[in-house]
């Protein structure tokens, strides 16, 4: 320390908050609807169709999602829905911190597969 009159005492630094004292961060559960309706659309690529909708219940940071949407027939529907539980969870807990120990899948319509466009992994569109 210098005794020049001019510089400025150092401050006094506030002792830290522990984290559980700071307050709580809460997540809108539609904020979480569209994380997980924007998962089932990545999981799905491009769809011809209604894009993906989602509705969501959070409770103590777990979530329950119920996602609606249309696909293409004939195809293997187990393994579309598995890859959009599998995509709309990860995605969920990497970007809200939530548990997602389900996710139902209500298929509301059935299109023909030729009327997914050919360039469909080429040119994905967000909405």
């Amino acid at each position: 320390m210098s005794d020049d009159p001019g510089t400025p005492a150092p401050r006094a630094v506030p002792p830290r908050v522990p984290p559980a004292e700071r307050g709580a961060t809460r997540i809108a559960d539609r904020v979480v609807a569209k994380i997980a309706a924007q998962a089932a659309r990545e999981a799905l690529d491009v769809l011809p169709g209604q894009a993906p909708h989602a509705a969501v219940t959070v409770h103590h940071d777990i979530a329950r999602v119920r996602v609606s949407l249309e696909l293409a027939y004939p195809s293997d529907l187990a393994t579309q829905c598995a890859d959009i539980r599998r995509r709309v969870t990860l995605r969920v807990e990497e970007c809200a911190g939530m548990t997602v120990p389900e996710v139902d899948i209500d298929i509301e319509r059935l299109y023909p597969a030729q009327l997914r466009p050919a360039s469909a992994g080429r040119n994905r569109r967000l909405r």
